[in-house]
């Protein structure tokens, strides 16, 4: 199947001639594959297949219009794919809202759907037989559509109302009957697959009206102040005449309109938890008890928050509902469902007059400037990749999976520079003890990921997948299985050659998270200079019931020895039991050489402190004792990486730390994704360290070593002569 070309956010002008107009459907994208005359011949005719944006087959849900498709492809000579949009109708035939198809979206074959009458609508021609129509022109498809699909002979097969060259008398349409908007499309489009690009524009219609706060949810785990506002409007008269401010309890009944959990930074999250706190109560003030997905707090209803929506459902609910601000000169008790909706100003401002429109060149350059729209390119493997997210994009991304997780659906993200990434079972617990969830862990990494991304930049990623959650199975992966455009895939080479995941960007980070890998594994190698390492690592392992306080003693000795080199330790928890301790190394440094330079401090550290540390890998032998591991540095082999989440019970992260605080002593259960954002803005990127740092002076090395080999000599010869 073909995937289809997706419309941009940018907004455009409602007049320029070389922009096309058509309205913006509110249903189900479907590809139509149909088949022609020809190919019924065949032994075994092929049959009409409806696709939907995300690849999965809609065809026998909708069996009325796969039929009609069938009807109508006998007639054609040649086989077609279409792209268009699967609608509900209402009583007098025209598009109505998505929730009219709801009842038909996860049927079955073999089953029934609602009796709602329901077409498709073409908007564009994908291929004519033989033919590839997508690198045409827009305005050359959409001439073949009309020729093909004007006359169907069908109601339910329609083709697309369009304007050409200016859109306002169909968006004065779109506001009259209450359409979702337009989309603009450039005349010399090409169509391009699975792409989000700027020239197809979505012209979204958003509404706005006050509602009344009736109270607020928990926050999920990672979220500070609470989850999301619950909102209503009064309805029925008042009991008495009066409009004295705050007075709601003679108002008339106030009705749950939704809630919303989008449009706040952390300092609005602040100021209206100290606002709600105070007015908190038992019961709830609406007229029925609305379900909620996290534990509600009620208050009085004295607050009036502005809202932006896109329309009202046919069961009196928001949809995509975004909070704006407070309003303080507004009487809760006023606050009704406005007959006539009133307009965002984005929405509105579109039928000022008309301004100069700008060249497709302009267009363009304006949706490069935007984060949002931005295209990313591949880099080529000498490169390395742009790590930064903007934190309006890491905002946007966050609201985003609130919105999907609340809904507990399967839903899409729209991530910065156009990607979009499929995304299951955010609501599914990963973390039992702390109720933490697949979408807590997603939100986790869009927050810390200018932190996280330049520590994986480049560097091959192995994946630990816990499909389940901690508490469930895992397993390994190392080879990347057709990942979506973007998550950059390289051959790599070890025991054998192969396609592996290369981290470093936004969009490989959350695919990762998707596949249910809680940590991030790279190796101490780039990708372009795979066999050297850029730093090695001693892994502090305790055995069990040893304190943290010791394995930050052990830390603390392998400082001190490398000081003795003349060489950098940088600390950081693992995020479960015990530490690490990298050692930035010179370029081109070979494994071998990293390996035998951890070996020997490892080596030192057991021999001057045996009672503490070891360095025996038989468990049985380790007694009460930390592990010094000087084993992960080998090509191939990982460690968690600075910021990291881990399969830790207490949801730990691999914290790096400053030495001063390792001599301070920490608790590892301190550092978790739930508390990590927060310590990130106090005291910034320390893992920034490590790669700032020179490489060790390998040339001190084989001194140091034979230093210490002599004076363990001495000091063994002396404990002999005393005996």
């Amino acid at each position: 199947m073909l995937l289809p070309m997706l419309a941009s956010l940018t907004d455009a002008p409602l007049d320029d001639p070389q922009l096309v107009y058509e309205p913006k459907y509110d249903g189900i994208r479907a590809i139509a594959e149909v088949p022609g005359a020809a190919d019924r011949q065949a032994r075994v005719a092929p049959r009409v297949r409806l696709w939907s944006r995300l690849g999965n087959e809609k065809t026998n849900q909708f069996p009325e219009i796969a039929a009609g498709l069938e009807r109508w492809g006998r007639r054609q000579k040649a086989a077609v794919v279409l792209d268009g949009e699967i609608v509900a109708l209402d009583a007098k035939g025209d598009p109505t809202g998505f929730q009219k198809l709801q009842g038909r979206i996860h049927l079955t074959e073999g089953q029934n759907g609602p009796p709602h009458s329901v077409a498709y609508i073409a908007f564009d021609l994908l291929r004519e037989g033989r033919t590839d129509l997508r690198d045409r022109p827009f305005a050359v498809r959409r001439a073949a559509l009309e020729r093909v699909f004007s006359h169907t002979g069908s109601p339910i097969l329609r083709i697309s109302e369009i304007a050409h060259g200016s859109g306002r008398a169909l968006y004065k349409r779109a506001l009259a009957s209450g359409w979702e908007g337009l989309i603009a499309k450039h005349v010399e489009s090409r169509y391009k697959s699975g792409k989000r690009t700027p020239d197809w524009r979505k012209l979204k219609i958003v509404h706005e009206q006050e509602f009344v706060i009736g109270g607020w949810t928990e926050p999920r785990q990672t979220r500070a102040y609470f989850g999301a506002l619950l909102l209503g409007v009064y309805e029925g008269e008042p009991v008495d005449g009066g409009s004295r401010k705050g007075e709601s309890a003679s108002a008339g009944s106030l009705v749950y309109a939704g809630h919303t959990g989008t449009g706040f930074n952390e300092r609005e999250l602040a100021r209206l938890m100290k606002l709600l706190q105070p007015l908190e109560i038992h019961e709830s003030p609406f007229t029925v008890r609305p379900r909620t997905n996290e534990r509600p707090h009620w208050t009085t209803p004295k607050l009036v928050a502005q809202i932006k929506f896109t329309e009202w459902t046919a069961d009196g609910k928001l949809r995509h509902p975004v909070y704006l601000g407070l309003r303080d000169d507004k009487n809760p008790r006023d606050v009704r469902r406005e007959p006539a909706v009133r307009l965002h100003v984005k929405s509105s401002s579109r039928l000022a007059a008309p301004a100069e429109p700008p060249g497709r060149h302009d267009v363009e350059a304006a949706s490069m400037a935007d984060a949002r729209t931005a295209r990313v390119q591949k880099p080529k493997p000498a490169r390395r990749q742009d790590t930064t997210v903007a934190a309006s994009d890491r905002q946007t991304v966050d609201d985003q999976l609130r919105e999907i997780e609340d809904s507990r659906r399967d839903g899409v993200l729209d991530l910065p520079g156009g990607d979009r990434l499929p995304v299951t079972n955010l609501h599914k617990v990963f973390w039992p003890r702390l109720k933490l969830t697949k979408g807590d862990l997603f939100r986790y990494y869009t927050q810390i990921s200018p932190y996280l991304l330049p520590a994986v930049a480049d560097r091959p990623l192995v994946m630990k997948r816990y499909p389940n959650g901690v508490a469930g199975p895992s397993f390994y992966q190392h080879r990347a299985e057709k990942p979506p455009k973007n998550v950059r895939v390289e051959a790599v080479e070890v025991a054998q050659r192969r396609a592996q995941i290369i981290g470093g960007n936004l969009t490989t980070l959350l695919y990762t998270t998707q596949l249910a890998a809680i940590s991030q594994d790279p190796w101490f190698s780039r990708v372009q200079t795979p066999m050297f390492a850029d730093y090695v690592a001693l892994d502090l392992d305790p055995m069990p019931d040893i304190p943290f306080a010791r394995v930050l003693d052990v830390a603390r000795w392998i400082r001190d020895e490398l000081q003795l080199l003349g060489a950098t330790g940088v600390p950081k928890t693992s995020g479960a039991d015990g530490m690490h301790v990298y050692i930035p190394m010179p370029p081109e440094t070979p494994y071998e050489a990293g390996l035998l330079l951890c070996q020997i401090v490892a080596t030192v550290i057991a021999q001057k402190h045996s009672k503490h540390a070891t360095i025996d890998r038989a468990v049985r032998n380790r007694g009460e004792r930390v592990y010094v591991d000087y084993l992960q540095n080998i090509l191939g082999k990982t460690l968690a990486t600075a910021y990291s989440a881990r399969a830790s019970e207490y949801a730990g992260v691999s914290a790096p730390l400053s030495w001063d605080e390792v001599d301070a002593g920490v608790r590892r259960e301190d550092f978790t994704i739930q508390s990590m954002p927060a310590r990130l803005r106090q005291v910034g990127d320390l893992w920034a360290t490590l790669r700032k740092a020179k490489g060790a002076n390998l040339s001190r090395v084989a001194r140091y070593a034979g230093r210490e080999g002599r004076s363990r000599v001495q000091g063994d010869g002396r404990k002999r002569s005393r005996k």
